[in-house]
């Protein structure tokens, strides 16, 4: 019950530091602005790059939520609340590239990849201490995996600053640096790497309640 208690509070802390912002107005370098109409009055097209990111962040988004639904179906206690906080983020995450996609005229998956299909069955075909162990090691690989998608779209000096602050955080110190896109001239890769400065924060809290979460995950199962 001990180690219960202090991942929901491991969770909840983390989710209230990287969301406590969200009700603010986001400066002017962080709203996401209307596309960018050129001169010819025809709106900006969308790049290789940004299209790749598009269906990139749409997979995993998508992968989440199943891969929660999955666990807080074979999970125990401590992998229930994380997936339930997974599943609900990255619904939000997944309307709001929406949006995005669909302003910029970006097609977006509608479905698993076949990576995440076939990490999808896998874990189907397990439960009680291996199902845990393998959602909570793939929670913290997949989240590593989109925060390095997500780094090279912020501006790395106010990364390095609000991670200062985070580490402050958990001291008890509060902070208000904010994390900005990386700029850029183009306006459609602007947009993305404003979506990214956006989803960053909550990502970030995602890979440290995962690596919580697999710590007493590993607690749990592992013979005295």
């Amino acid at each position: 019950m001990r180690r219960i208690a202090w991942l929901t509070f491991t969770l909840a802390t983390l989710t209230a530091a990287c969301s406590s912002d969200k009700g603010k107005d986001l400066g002017p370098a962080q709203r996401v602005q209307p596309a960018s109409v050129g001169t010819s009055g025809a709106a900006d097209l969308p790049t290789r790059d940004a299209k790749d990111f598009v269906h990139y962040v749409g997979s995993v988004n998508l992968a989440e939520i199943e891969l929660g639904n999955l666990a807080t179906d074979r999970g125990t206690s401590e992998v229930k609340t994380f997936a339930q906080m997974m599943i609900h983020d990255h619904t939000l995450a997944a309307e709001k590239l929406k949006a995005l996609a669909v302003d910029l005229a970006i097609e977006r998956p509608v479905q698993l990849d076949d990576k995440h299909r076939e990490q999808r069955d896998k874990l189907a075909a397990q439960g009680g201490a291996d199902f845990d162990r393998d959602y909570a090691s793939a929670m913290v690989d997949g989240h590593k995996d989109l925060i390095d998608q997500l780094e090279p779209r912020v501006d790395k000096k106010t990364l390095d600053q609000w991670k200062v602050q985070m580490n402050a955080r958990t001291g008890g110190a509060g902070g208000t640096v904010p994390i900005v896109p990386d700029r850029s001239e183009n306006p459609t890769t602007m947009r993305i790497n404003q979506f990214a400065a956006e989803m960053y924060p909550t990502v970030y809290a995602h890979l440290e309640a995962a690596k919580a979460l697999e710590s007493a995950v590993k607690k749990r199962y592992t013979t005295p």
